[in-house]
């Protein structure tokens, strides 16, 4: 595949990830390496044209961390407060505070720019 352009149709985006899925495995440095690194960025710049992704909900990132450490939500009320607050936030009912997110950010490892999404929209 010779690269000339940004790609403007899905037909070239189509041929261009089934070029990366022939060339994945080539040098870096070589001239299929370097094909490969310019496909890539190309197919990353159509999908953030084309495809974009929606930033992940505050409220669903806590509930998915919690999920993953098997937390409850007890283990929340003693990072944020008692059961009312835990139950107000997690129902969408009441916003985190700057002081709370600090604390999810710390003890839960959720970016903060995800928690700070909602406040800021």
């Amino acid at each position: 595949m010779t690269i000339k352009k940004i790609f403007d149709s899905e037909a070239e985006y189509q041929t261009a990830i089934a070029r990366i899925d022939e060339i994945f495995d080539a040098p870096k440095g070589s001239q299929k390496g370097r094909e490969l690194e310019l496909l890539v960025l190309l197919v990353n710049k159509y999908e953030d044209e084309h495809y974009p992704i929606a930033a992940a909900d505050p409220i669903d990132a806590i509930k998915y961390r919690m999920e993953e450490l098997g937390w409850t939500n007890r283990n929340l009320e003693e990072l944020l407060g008692d059961k009312a607050t835990v139950s107000r936030i997690l129902n969408r009912k009441r916003d985190l505070s700057v002081v709370m997110m600090r604390k999810i950010c710390k003890h839960l490892g959720i970016p903060a720019d995800i928690l700070l999404q909602a406040e800021l929209c």
